[in-house]
């Protein structure tokens, strides 16, 4: 995460003292009040874009997202949880190569691959795509008894809700939409780190903030 990300900041008149940081897209949304100064927002700038990548950095290092072997094992436990351990893969791996998708399964092999972008979102979100993906080995289509066993997964349409807010702010296709290969399961989607906030004293937030109607918005 060295490289500089494309920044847009948005100022606004509603907005009095607190300031806001979270993805969007490939993109960092820094959110601050219209009076803040060129020299402030520089200083600002800085600070958000180092804490959201600290905390982006963390997260890739804990659990499922440690390893290929820590994502099978999390993927293993969920199919015990929630798929009475009928879904069985070969391999779960995290993979760099999917531009608009979130995972995909191959039933005929039992293998499932996962995108590295969602290594920086909730654990609910992960959780929800590899229930997504391992339901594909017990029934290939999205059919109703599909769907019947990705439901048994308690934050499914939170997690839904939140991948399409995604994929519709990127402008990619939502689920639903007709699948390129037919043998392969997949979830469209694109990047977006866990949102990340700071307020007057700067602050990891749950979630971007309610409204995002600039004043004023500028990349840079």
């Amino acid at each position: 995460m060295s490289s500089r990300p494309v920044v847009e900041v948005r100022r606004s008149a509603r907005r009095r003292r607190t300031v806001a940081a979270f993805r969007e897209g490939d993109k960092i949304i820094i959110m601050m009040p219209a009076r803040t100064s060129r020299s402030e927002e520089q200083r600002l700038v800085a600070e958000m874009i180092e804490r959201i990548q600290r905390r982006e950095e963390r997260l890739e290092r804990r659990g499922p997202r440690a390893s290929d072997g820590a994502l099978m094992s999390r993927a293993t436990q969920l199919s015990s949880q929630h798929l009475e351990g009928r879904a069985k893969p070969a391999t779960v791996t995290w993979v760099t190569n999917m531009g608009q998708r979130w995972g995909s399964c191959t039933p005929t092999d039992a293998t499932i691959r996962i995108s590295h972008r969602l290594r920086t979102m909730p654990d609910w979100v992960l959780d929800y795509v590899l229930v997504h993906e391992l339901s594909h080995l017990l029934v290939a289509g999205h059919s109703p008894e599909f769907w019947a066993w990705v439901d048994r997964y308690p934050r499914t349409e939170r997690a839904k809700g939140f991948l399409e807010g995604v994929a519709l702010s990127s402008q990619w296709p939502v689920e639903g939409e007709p699948e390129l290969e037919p043998s392969v399961s997949s979830l469209p989607g694109g990047s977006l780190a866990g949102p990340a906030g700071l307020s007057a004293e700067p602050e990891l937030a749950a979630a971007p903030p309610a409204s995002t109607s600039p004043d004023e918005s500028r990349l840079f």
